[in-house]
């Protein structure tokens, strides 16, 4: 089974746009949010020394249903495949349990001293499940 990492979400008042609903562009900051949870935890879990850092080369979202102020939000986060240099991230931004929004995306390794493209860790590769 894949790492699947749930981050829960606090909505803030200033997420809400005039519509009444949680802007498009804040759902991308969720995004960043179990992102960031989920190399973490790839990296805890794998006793990574160096902690290789990933940018995102492509994202696609694709929006299923309104999320807004005071619904119970949450973003899981997994690793869908891993190339040699990059891996494509599935994220599912949910509200109240129900699917909202549904993220692809591609994020290339990279080693910022070089400014280069650099080999996934083999370690991560257990991670992207069956």
């Amino acid at each position: 089974m894949p790492l699947l990492i749930t981050t829960p979400i606090q909505v803030r008042f200033s997420d809400v746009d005039l519509f009444g609903h949680i802007n498009n562009v804040v759902q991308q900051m969720y995004f960043d949010l179990g992102k960031t949870d989920l190399f973490k935890e790839l990296w805890r879990l794998t006793g990574a020394a160096e902690q290789v850092p990933a940018l995102i080369a492509s994202l696609n979202n694709e929006f299923y249903e309104q999320i807004f102020y005071g619904d119970e939000v949450v973003v899981e986060t997994f690793i869908e495949s891993i190339g040699n240099k990059s891996l494509t991230l599935v994220q599912r931004l949910k509200s109240n349990g129900k699917l909202c929004t549904l993220s692809r995306v591609v994020m290339v390794c990279y080693d910022k001293e070089k400014c280069q493209s650099v080999a996934a860790p083999d370690a991560w590769r257990k991670y992207i499940g069956e």
